[in-house]
């Protein structure tokens, strides 16, 4: 950070081409070390003006190193869904356990939930209309982010659920870092496949 110029004190803006689902990570990393941060909303293509490809020169930034949080982060032992409200940010076939190639072993924390990171996400990449991100999440039975831990596949993901939960005014969740790549490894972990659990529907906001 610091050889990016970034400092403690400045505001970051990141962005991707995949509707902010990339970016999330980082924006999730700073703030929860107590730094200003923010995705752009529709990402790249939103960005009005001309592109370059030129490398910019800036001055080494005053960036501090911080402890990670440990209320912000879940451990192998709270993806109990009798104490938490585990959310899995993959999409619905992975979740499901019909698409596993990218996977370990197919299927999903026993008792989560599924909110796929790309569900809150319109074609042109921009977040939804909160109404619209709020009701996918009310599907999957998520109305608050009080008892929240969200993974992914590799803790990617599972940071744009937490920041859209954070966005709406439901409060923070906990990220599980290792995601199903730390779960699946695990072959004594059990693992449930199907949809026996609530899986947020897709809601599409008036043209």
């Amino acid at each position: 950070m610091a050889a990016l110029g970034i400092g403690d004190t400045d505001t970051v803006v990141a962005y991707d081409d995949a509707g902010g689902v990339i970016a999330a990570r980082l924006v999730w990393m700073l703030r929860a070390t107590g730094r200003r941060a923010a995705v752009l909303d529709g990402g790249l293509s939103a960005h009005p003006g001309d592109l370059t490809t030129e490398e910019p020169h800036v001055a080494r930034g005053d960036f501090s190193v911080r402890p990670w949080p440990p209320e912000h982060l879940a451990e192998l032992s709270d993806l109990d869904a009798s104490t938490s409200l585990v959310v899995d940010a993959r999409d619905r076939e992975r979740f499901e356990g019909r698409v596993g190639q990218a996977d370990l072993r197919a299927g999903h924390v026993p008792g989560a939930v599924n909110v796929p990171c790309q569900a809150t996400v319109a074609p042109d990449g921009r977040l939804l209309p909160p109404d619209h991100v709020r009701a996918r999440f009310a599907d999957a039975g998520v109305r608050s982010a009080q008892d929240v831990v969200a993974y992914c596949g590799s803790g990617i993901g599972a940071c744009h659920v937490l920041l859209s939960l954070e966005h709406l005014g439901l409060g923070r969740g906990r990220l599980f870092v290792g995601g199903w790549s730390a779960y699946g490894a695990n072959p004594q972990l059990p693992v449930e496949t199907g949809a026996a659990h609530p899986v947020a529907t897709q809601h599409h906001p008036p043209a």
